[in-house]
């Protein structure tokens, strides 16, 4: 591919965190806009799994949400959309308790949908609005 610049930038994780495994950022700016590519329930310092219950799982997904939007400049109150894969549709219930802890009204956007995760419960992506300080 050509080299050039591109009209999107990484976000910056601190340097405690490896770089992911896969060819992906973790986050990325694009304009006023924050795309976080789907977390899993992983430390990202240690790789270890939060736990094997779902609400465990959920709350390490969420905080890893949160640290890749710290990361470029965002909060959990400037995400508009998210998406969520479950491995089991009637954790929907439980996810949904979850998530009014986490975001408040009004509500991003949002879409669950089922899914094999290969040994995890949950994985959310999100997109945040947010303008650079000026």
């Amino acid at each position: 591919m050509p080299d050039r610049t591109r009209s999107w930038q990484p976000a910056s994780m601190p340097t405690d965190i490896p770089k992911p495994v896969g060819a992906y950022s973790a986050g990325v700016r694009a304009g006023d806009f924050i795309f976080v590519s789907g977390q899993v329930p992983r430390d990202p310092r240690t790789g270890a799994l939060a736990g094997a219950d779902f609400a465990s799982q959920t709350r390490q997904v969420f905080a890893n949400i949160r640290e890749v939007l710290q990361a470029a400049g965002a909060t959990l109150d400037d995400v508009v959309s998210v998406i969520v894969y479950l491995t089991d549709v009637d954790n929907w219930g439980e996810f949904n308790d979850l998530y009014k802890q986490v975001f408040r009204e009004p509500y991003p956007s949002r879409t669950a949908v089922g899914a094999n995760l290969r040994g995890i419960l949950v994985e959310v992506s999100a997109v945040a609005y947010r303008p650079p300080a000026r």
